[in-house]
This record gives C-alpha cells, sequence and structure tokens, in this order.
C-alpha cells in the first residue's frame, strides 16, 4: 500500500539532491490475450508436395520471430496514435500418413496484424542530437513522435490442421522481408495453394505508447558497485563437484509432490 511506503531521511545513505534526468515515460498501455485462429502456414515451395500427400499434421511449437509496428496520428484525435502491428510467427510442425519417409518435420511462418490505438500526448518540437547525421536538410530535425513497444509472451501452440479448400495466397500489401526468408534458407511460396496448413496460437502482449521527458527526481547516491569481478582460474573438476546432483531430473515428482490442486 502506498501509505505505508517509507521515504530514506535526508543525510548519509538517504535522500542528497533531487535530479533531471531524459527518461521515457509510459503514456498509455493495453494488453491483449489473443487467440489467432486458422492462420495459414506459409512454407518452402519444396514442402509443397509433402503437404498434399500428408492425412494429418501435428503443432508442436511456435515463436514470435520479429514484429513490424508503425505509428500514425489519428486523424481529428489529438493526441492519439494507431499502432499497426504485423507479427511474423515461426512454427515448428510434423506431417504423417502414407509418406514415403515417414513423419516429416516442416518449419514455417504464419503472419498476423493487429491494430491499437492509445494516447501519446503531442510534441510539437523538433529534436537535434549530437549523435544523430548531420547530413538533414539546414533548419529539419528529427519529429518529437512518441515511440510504440510491444512486449509478447512466448506463443502457445494450440492445434494445427490440414485444409483441402483451396485457400487465397497473402493478403493485398502483405511481403515477408528479406530477412526472414534468409533465415529459411530459401524463398517462402506465399501464393495460393490448392492444399495449406492452418494453426491456431494463444499469443499474450503488452501494448505501449512511450515518450522521451524530463523528469525531477530524488537522489540517494551512485550507483557503486559493491562486489569486485573475480576470473574464474579454478579448476573445471573443482567447479563441477561443488554443483548438486539434480536428483529431480532423475525422480520426477509424483502428483502428491508437485504442489498441484486437483
Amino acid at each position: 500500500m502506498a501509505e505505508n511506503e517509507r521515504i530514506p531521511e535526508t543525510g548519509e545513505g538517504g535522500f542528497k539532491e533531487a535530479v533531471c534526468i531524459d527518461a521515457m515515460r509510459i503514456y498509455d498501455t493495453c494488453s491483449a490475450k489473443d487467440c489467432l485462429e486458422d492462420l495459414r502456414v506459409i512454407l518452402p515451395a519444396s514442402q509443397t508436395e509433402a503437404v498434399n500427400n500428408a492425412t494429418g499434421v501435428r503443432l508442436r511449437d511456435a515463436k514470435v520471430l520479429t514484429v513490424y509496428l508503425d505509428l500514425q496520428p489519428v486523424p481529428f484525435d489529438k493526441g492519439f496514435y494507431s499502432v499497426d502491428m504485423t507479427f511474423f510467427f515461426e512454427v515448428n510442425l510434423e506431417l504423417f500418413g502414407p509418406l514415403p519417409n515417414g513423419i516429416i518435420p516442416l518449419c514455417g511462418i504464419c503472419i498476423f496484424s493487429k491494430k491499437v490505438i492509445l494516447y501519446g500526448s503531442e510534441g510539437s518540437v523538433q529534436m537535434f542530437s549530437s549523435d544523430k547525421s548531420a547530413d538533414l536538410p539546414e533548419g529539419k530535425g528529427l519529429r518529437n513522435l512518441p515511440k510504440a513497444t510491444v512486449q509478447v509472451a512466448e506463443p502457445i501452440a494450440l492445434s494445427a490442421r490440414l485444409a483441402d479448400q483451396p485457400f487465397a495466397g497473402c493478403e493485398t500489401g502483405c511481403r515477408i522481408p528479406e530477412c526472414i526468408c534468409r533465415h529459411f534458407g530459401e524463398e517462402l511460396d506465399a501464393s495460393p495453394q490448392r492444399r495449406c496448413i492452418l494453426v491456431t496460437l494463444g499469443v499474450f502482449m503488452i501494448v505501449q505508447i512511450v515518450r522521451n521527458v524530463q523528469m525531477l527526481i530524488p537522489a540517494y547516491d551512485f550507483c557503486v558497485p559493491d562486489k569486485e569481478c573475480i576470473t574464474n582460474t579454478e579448476n573445471p573438476c573443482d567447479l563441477f563437484r561443488r554443483i548438486e546432483f539434480p536428483t529431480d531430473q532423475f525422480f520426477p515428482p509424483d502428483a502428491g509432490g508437485c504442489g498441484c490442486t486437483g
């Protein structure tokens, strides 16, 4: 509780002075819990035949490769901004059925777009800095726009299925960045397919709009390290002997000892 918080007194080890710092202040934030149903998996062209011959598919896991963000002011609503986010998920799957090589592992991407509107205040000044390029035209600085950030937890891999009906290609304006294609080592085929894989992912995220501001805060002391850097020159076996035996990895707890309630 705020009323129980204690502010250190002035003097040795306590409040010394008020200092002005340049910091990123959060002006607005929101959280989202999205169940992304039937996202099409875009695969390398070399995997098309395997998908056409498979009878089933299993989704093993998923992760976020990257998120592209675009921030634009909302017309006629001063201080508000639309945050357009494009998520690129990497998904690992297994195809099975009457395939010549048995189970075939696959890796592809899913694309998901989301827009939120948040408050970011207004700033009409231009920003100049000594660590930025001086090649800008005279009198032109950086626009004082806020910054959008998104934090995403590891996606939850929920399900996958094969879709036999014709499925459209990538949406209009959708482009797979070259860096993602390089990650897979070959071109990804986003064109319409006779058969495709659809997956469902669970995603948790927090979106924020932050702005550079000057704030007055209490200062107590400098952050002086309180321990010495030590170079480890010990014998590796001596270091290993101090590690406790990982009993839990060999004898997993039963239902009564895992702390679970059912």
